[in-house]
């Protein structure tokens, strides 16, 4: 399941190299509103990844997981960082020298692959999508050039593939609550 993770993540090439935006020499040029939109919509989708990746592990009383998040996406977003300041990629708008790689988009890249990492598909493949809209709209903002975002999607896909661990259910107990026509079902198995 973790190589499908990394291939997943690979994969988030595909949309960035259609949407590479030319190199700008000149000074910034506003963005128009739409893309502004855009843009802030993808950096709160960033911010909310690892939260909503915590809450996930703290509802299921995971512990093990909230420090494994947490360091995933310290090393994660640490190590772009680092990378920034060491690298000087100038930004498709020309506004700095900070392009690569994007610490907007591996902090969203953290929270995805853990959750592919920890949970499996079903949760990383929304997570993985939100995070290719984050890539999305850091391109087309001008902020960054698709291999900026793959990188920081790569970092977080080897610190996923290295910390994380898959969930394990403390006692093999599965619970479902399910409505039916009549009123309501509820199911307990316990797996040997």
């Amino acid at each position: 399941m973790r190589k499908i993770a990394l291939i997943a993540a690979a994969l988030t090439v595909a949309q960035p190299v259609l949407a590479a935006p030319a190199v700008n020499l000149g000074p910034p040029v506003p963005l128009s509103k739409t893309k502004k939109d855009i843009e802030t919509l993808g950096s709160g989708i960033a911010i909310a990844l690892p939260l909503v990746a915590g809450g996930i592990s703290y509802f299921k009383h995971d512990t093990m997981g909230l420090a494994q998040l947490t360091v995933e996406t310290v090393f994660t977003v640490g190590t772009a960082y680092a990378i920034k300041n060491i690298v000087r990629e100038r930004r498709p708008d020309g506004s700095d020298y900070q392009s690569f790689p994007s610490d907007t988009t591996a902090l969203a890249a953290s929270g995805s692959s853990y959750l592919w990492g920890r949970y499996g598909w079903q949760y990383g493949l929304p997570a993985f999508l939100a995070t290719q809209f984050v890539s999305y709209s850091r391109i087309q903002a001008k902020k960054h050039h698709w291999y900026d975002t793959l990188a920081s999607s790569a970092i977080a896909a080897g610190y996923g593939y290295a910390l994380t661990t898959p969930f394990k259910r403390k006692y093999n107990i599965d619970t479902s609550l399910e409505a039916t026509p009549d009123g309501a079902a509820i199911h307990l198995s316990y797996n040997f």
